[in-house]
């Protein structure tokens, strides 16, 4: 075997093992179907009785090349050898086999003893002992003279370890099935530095490696019959890439320019044809669509010099109606980007979001485990039924969303992990219908500070009208009798190529004509008349939304592989903000758009009127004292312009806001203005 493994290397692997070599890479990846296709026995036997052949081919590798220890790695595994965790079983033990997974989590690296070397005090003679499991193996009689008993550590080769959690793909599973998962042992070149950033909580990997067993041991130290399996990895291979990361050959290059060529004659176009490819199966909805494909594009990181960082990620939140295929959305955008996490409000806590920290058995510690944020960074989060998270789950969220962070300080892990995630959230209304004549803050379940971090905000209501409802019924029978019909106008493989091209060619710069256009918008509409006889104005946009506006102006310029944001992309970001903060930022009674109803929960119409009902307060209180009758601020209230109804609306809000007590049961009602402060 030893000489015809040599044949083999010298044959068709001389060439890359110099390159190796030059390089100063530690391992040499061997394709199996050269193996096979060279001798199918060697093949077969590489399956059966991998660790006899590795090492084998390991020896061939240091006779020809004696100065370096190359270890080989073995890829391209027939697909009789994939394994789902499930379908693991004790007729794999110490067989080669392959399983594709998700990295849930990563211990630390940490040396392990692989051969220990004890030198025979009687004679001299050097053992070698191949360390494996838990416990350290010692020899028991020396191979020279015999002797037994006591042996002195010589020497120790030690190696670096890693254990990763892998839990198998949900794409895989059918239907209710639970995801299994099995711990694999990293060793060597594989928990290189660079290695190890790949194989971080999230990413999506292709372990090639040999199934062992490892004891179980009871409390008195003694072992269980029942044992754990392991996969001890030979090869570590990357399934999923960020958009950064995917192959580009010349012909997606062609086909790009081609499509580009399209953008610089008719931008418009361009737009549309990518607005069409999302969700094709789904009817309208072509300002959200567009939105989405501004999210999916992204606007552009920036460092300033003070070390503060800019997010380019865009975050996109849709409130609406049930059955008006929020979810079909989202359920689409997760399966067309790289790299995306689909997750449901309901099912997802804090640690399921974010990152949580476990207690690792194996190499003993403390280990972290990633959330889908931080699963998904680098491509896009979709979280529906964002409203219906636990309260305290919800905190956790802030920083991610801005910051593009997650902190963690458990246990002895303090760490920062990285979440430059995109979120698309979708939520739905506490009575189950949205009301537009009540703020956002007040309909779903979702505190204000949260709501205001996502750039966008689009209200979707299912309102019966024929023309629309025809469109609908007739769009949904033709896409039920004929499905390929409703074909992305651009191929799905074709559209993560031109956004991973875009992502890595174009950051473009704003213009002085596109933040002329930015700029006085965004003046122009802060600056409206508005509500100066009731003694506040609303502010109908903030700094939030000028960084949303630069964020889309960005994607938008980036679509068109433009390396400079012009006029007719801040005039599309602008056009959709305006359109968002029409649906969600417009007070009903003053027609005026204010910022506040999104930001704080409270219009500037009602502070106004919370401000002018605490001054009469203040006023009756020095008549009647602390407890002051109800009848008698809704009389002074209707005197200064304010009707009943209006009146009682904002009693009763302050209440909400603990800015007052109601003593009850006594009638007339009684306000107390002890606890009298607005927050």
């Amino acid at each position: 075997m030893f000489e015809e493994l040599k044949r083999f290397v010298e044959r068709e692997y001389y060439d890359e093992l110099l390159k190796v070599v030059e390089r100063g890479k530690k391992a040499l990846i061997v394709d199996f179907q050269d193996l096979d296709r060279f001798n199918p026995e060697l093949g077969d036997k590489l399956l059966d009785d991998p660790e006899t052949v590795l090492e084998a081919l390991r020896k061939v590798l240091k006779e020809i090349e004696p100065d370096y220890d190359i270890v080989p790695r073995v890829t391209n595994l027939p697909e009789t050898r994939f394994l789902m965790v499930k379908d693991i079983r004790s007729k794999h033990i110490g067989k080669l086999v392959y399983l594709d997974g998700v990295v849930r989590l990563a211990s630390d690296v940490r040396p392990v003893a692989a051969i220990i070397v004890y030198q025979c005090p009687s004679c001299g003679y050097m053992i070698e002992v191949r360390q494996t499991g838990k416990l350290i193996k010692k020899p028991s009689r020396c191979p020279n003279c015999g002797r037994t008993g006591r042996f002195d550590v010589a020497d120790k080769r030690m190696v670096d370890t890693q254990r990763i959690v892998l839990e198998e793909i949900p794409e895989l599973l059918e239907g209710g099935e639970q995801p299994k998962r099995i711990s694999v042992f990293l060793q060597g070149d594989l928990v290189d530095p660079t290695i190890v950033r790949k194989t971080a909580p999230g990413s999506k990997v292709r372990v090639v490696g040999i199934v062992k067993e490892v004891p179980i041991y009871l409390r008195g130290g003694s072992k269980s019959t029942h044992f754990d399996l392991i996969v001890e990895a030979n090869n570590v291979e990357f399934l999923e890439k960020e958009y950064e990361e995917l192959e580009i050959d010349e012909e997606d290059v062609k086909k790009i320019r081609e499509l580009a060529e399209i953008g610089k004659k008719n931008p418009r176009k361009l737009i549309r044809m990518f607005v069409d490819s999302i969700a094709p199966t789904i009817w309208g909805y072509e300002k959200i669509k567009e939105a989405i494909v501004y999210q999916m594009f992204s606007g552009v990181k920036k460092k300033r010099p003070d070390k503060t960082v800019v997010r380019g990620d865009i975050h996109i939140l849709l409130v609406g109606d049930p059955g008006v295929a929020k979810s079909q959305i989202l359920k689409y955008v997760a399966a067309t980007a790289p790299k995306a996490r689909y997750v449901s409000g309901k099912g997802a806590t804090g640690a399921g979001l974010t990152a949580t920290v476990v207690k690792d058995e194996f190499l003993r510690g403390w280990a972290l485990e990633a959330g889908a944020l931080v699963l998904s960074s680098g491509g896009i989060c979709c979280i529906d039924e964002i409203d219906k998270m636990n309260k305290d789950d919800r905190v956790a969220m802030h920083e991610a969303l801005e910051q593009q962070t997650i902190s963690i300080s458990k246990a002895n892990i303090q760490a920062t992990l990285r979440a430059e995630t995109s979120v698309l959230a979708a939520a739905n209304p506490k009575l189950g219908r949205f009301n537009p004549y009540s703020t956002i803050a007040e309909q779903i379940d979702l505190p204000p500070t949260l709501i205001n971090r996502f750039d966008l905000i689009f209200t979707i209501r299912d309102l019966p009208a024929r023309e629309t409802d025809e469109k609908i019924a007739s769009y949904v029978l033709e896409t039920t009798m004929f499905p390929e019909k409703r074909k992305p106008v651009i191929d799905v493989e074709l559209m993560r190529k031109y956004i991973a091209y875009a992502k890595k060619h174009c950051k473009p710069m704003l213009t002085q004509q596109a933040m002329k256009e930015i700029k006085e918008f965004y003046v122009n509409l802060r600056n409206k008349r508005g509500m100066e006889e009731e003694g506040i104005r609303p502010i109908p946009i903030s700094p939030r939304q000028l960084e949303a506006i630069i964020r889309l102006s960005e994607a938008s310029a980036r679509l068109l592989l433009r390396d400079k944001v012009k006029v007719d992309d801040a005039k599309r970001a602008i056009s959709l903000v305006r359109y968002y903060l029409r649906q969600v930022g417009l007070d009903p009674e003053t027609g005026e758009i204010d910022i506040d109803r999104i930001v704080t929960g409270i219009t500037a119409t009602q502070r106004s009127r919370i401000i002018l009902i605490r001054e009469i307060m203040a006023e009756l209180e020095e008549k009647f004292g602390e407890n002051i009758p109800l009848r008698e601020i809704l009389k002074e209230a209707k005197e200064r312009g304010i009707d009943e109804a209006k009146a009682e609306e904002v009693i009763d809000k302050m209440k909400r806001l603990s800015l007052i007590h109601i003593s009850e049961p006594t009638r007339p009602l009684y306000i107390s203005y002890a606890v009298f402060c607005l927050k």
